[in-house]
């Protein structure tokens, strides 16, 4: 929660990586509120009043998910409108004539962005959210201590600096 928070006001691409990450965990909790702020939250050093804080932000959430049908897989409503934002002013930038620079970054990261449209369900994704997918599997490859390819090395670069411009065109 106070992550998400700080994240939200530093990066939006950031703050959306991490509740990506956040959806998965509470979903290897099993939607369960209350195991997840027994054996969770504690590694935090939370006092009594942030742990509370915390578990009702987590139980919300994952009410949400439930509410939703996101148990298995997919976005909170919160998170996906965030990534419509993210969406709307990634095309926004695209017709700009002034953002020169985003464009020429765009075009870098085009290739890259058609290649994971045509993986899986992606293709009924928008771009950002395809972009974001991106950066989050190589987080998750990272985590588990794996080695990222060089091709996939190489086409995060191009989406990064795209997600980058976008925010700081804001």
């Amino acid at each position: 929660m106070y992550i998400a928070q700080k994240l939200r006001r530093q990066s939006v691409s950031a703050y959306l990586i991490y509740m990506y990450q956040v959806e998965d965990l509470i979903r290897a909790y099993n939607l369960d509120a209350d195991r997840i702020a027994a054996e969770y939250l504690p590694r935090f050093g939370y006092d009594a009043a942030q742990l509370e804080q915390a578990r009702d932000w987590y139980a919300t959430l994952a009410r949400m998910m439930f509410d939703e049908g996101k148990e298995e897989t997919g976005h909170v409503r919160v998170v996906q409108n965030t990534l419509d934002l993210l969406e709307d002013r990634h095309q926004e930038l695209l017709e700009d004539s002034d953002e020169k620079e985003y464009r020429a970054a765009y075009y870098k990261a085009l290739p890259h962005i058609v290649a994971l449209r045509a993986q899986g369900n992606n293709k009924y994704k928008h771009e950002m959210e395809n972009c974001i997918d991106a950066l989050y599997g190589a987080t998750l490859l990272k985590m588990q201590g794996k080695e990222l390819s060089a091709s996939t090395q190489a086409a995060l670069k191009p989406i990064s600096e795209l997600l980058r411009l976008g925010e700081e065109s804001n």
